[in-house]
């Protein structure tokens, strides 16, 4: 008989997950790397809701991770034409360089 994850497991993942995107957004100077470590802390918290979904033996953890999702992808989608731009306009994805005050 298999036994399944405990419940803290699935939640210390997740913790380590959203610190590792916490320091990549706070530390990483690169505009490419900070919009990936936002998109880690969202699927850290996708997994927070999930595994209290499933633990608890609701769907609501499973319709807010969707509606996560949902962002997410349009996130992604403005993000990457922003940092475009930006980089088509600037030559750079340095945070510390991209200014928009500076022309």
């Amino acid at each position: 008989m298999m036994s399944s994850v405990p419940l803290s497991w699935y939640l210390i993942l997740s913790a380590i997950l959203f610190g590792l995107g916490i320091a990549g957004f706070l530390f990483r100077k690169n505009l490419i790397t900070v919009f990936m470590s936002i998109e880690l802390m969202l699927n850290a918290v996708n997994l927070s809701f999930v595994a209290f979904s499933y633990h608890l033996k609701q769907v609501d953890g499973h319709i807010f991770t969707f509606f996560v999702m949902v962002v997410a992808a349009a996130e992604a989608a403005v993000g990457l034409a922003i940092i475009l731009t930006v980089f088509k306009n600037r030559s750079t994805l340095e945070v510390d360089e991209v200014d928009s005050m500076k022309l």
